[in-house]
């Protein structure tokens, strides 16, 4: 007869059979950062998380340092926008200035850039509008490239393109290696959904849709086959590690990528997730080692890393618990 209850009579037999681990080295923070703004602001939607001022960030690294935290990903807020997002790609732009902030601060930090246009073009879509209101594909590649490119220039450690258009990983990979940053890796957004979990992110980014919404370029949420056919395209165009986001509503995603792939895969624990998990806990509704499951249920689906606004705390709470 079977008994599973001998190995787990006491938390040392547990810790030596124990199949996952969530460690901070897994966990990529984001950070929010707006051009203008002196200190920190928080954001209303999602408490405990912030947009920051250039002059905030010396704050941040020393708490990434406390935490073990050693990975962040950039997202801009540019005071000024415009058809084309051209704030996203001018040599001084916060998030070029961000990276540029943060490398002098802790060179060893590993600083991700988001590349895509929603929070910098006036109309709040992800690429170059046509006649009829229509992102045009082709002609936004070139955009995205001059993007890459000038966080390239700053001093960026990896690009994140999460424009979800057809092609851009090969546009992207093409003029970084034309530029002698062929070393420089690209985490696709590869399964990008068109999901109900953004909605506090668009108010911290200041990047929500002006019209319409974002389903003819992100993915329909009841598709998974087509997730695949995403992924395997990024593969081929030169993607180095591959992504699913949201997370908790798509761990069979991200089972199923790990099963089919041999990269490394991330998940993005969306604003939405977080601010679920963080009000309930604040209400009571749930206890506080939810938020832990919830990142171990990412990791045991198969995920490598996560981009969570909980990894500070987790980090914190990884080391207390000695896990």
């Amino acid at each position: 007869m079977y008994r599973g209850r001998r190995l787990r009579k006491s938390e040392s037999i547990r810790k030596l059979v124990r199949e996952t681990i969530v460690s901070p080295h897994d966990f990529i923070y984001p950070l929010f950062l707006e051009e203008g703004l002196s200190g920190k602001a928080e954001i209303q939607s999602m408490p405990d998380v912030y947009r920051y001022g250039l002059d905030a960030l010396e704050e941040v690294v020393a708490s990434l340092k406390e935490a073990g935290v050693v990975s962040v990903i950039l997202f801009g807020i540019p005071k000024n926008k415009d058809a084309c997002g051209s704030s996203a790609y001018v040599d001084d732009g916060i998030v070029q200035k961000g990276i540029q902030t943060l490398k002098a601060l802790d060179p060893s930090l590993y600083v991700i850039a988001d590349v895509c246009m929603c929070e910098y073009t006036d109309h709040g879509h992800c690429g170059i509008l046509n006649a009829y209101g229509d992102v045009e594909n082709d002609e936004t590649l070139p955009y995205l490239s001059k993007i890459a490119l000038s966080y390239a220039k700053a001093g960026v450690d990896m690009i994140a393109p999460s424009d979800m258009m057809d092609g851009h990983i090969a546009s992207l990979r093409k003029t970084l290696d034309e530029h002698g940053y062929y070393q420089l890796p690209i985490m696709a957004y590869s399964a990008k959904y068109a999901s109900s979990f953004y909605g506090p992110f668009r108010e911290a980014a200041d990047s929500a849709p002006s019209f319409g919404n974002r389903k003819t370029y992100q993915m329909d949420i009841a598709n998974s086959k087509e997730a695949l056919r995403e992924i395997t395209a990024d593969i081929e165009e030169g993607a180095d590690i591959i992504m699913v986001k949201p997370a908790m509503a798509y761990l069979d995603i991200i089972k199923e990528a790990s099963m089919q792939y041999s990269y490394p895969i991330c998940a993005y624990q969306v604003s939405g997730e977080y601010s679920m998990l963080k009000m309930a806990v604040q209400q009571g509704l749930m206890q506080y080692d939810v938020i832990y499951e919830s990142l171990l249920a990412i990791k045991r689906a198969g995920a490598t890393m996560i981009i969570t606004y909980f990894a500070l705390e987790m980090a914190a709470y990884c080391r207390k618990r000695d896990i």
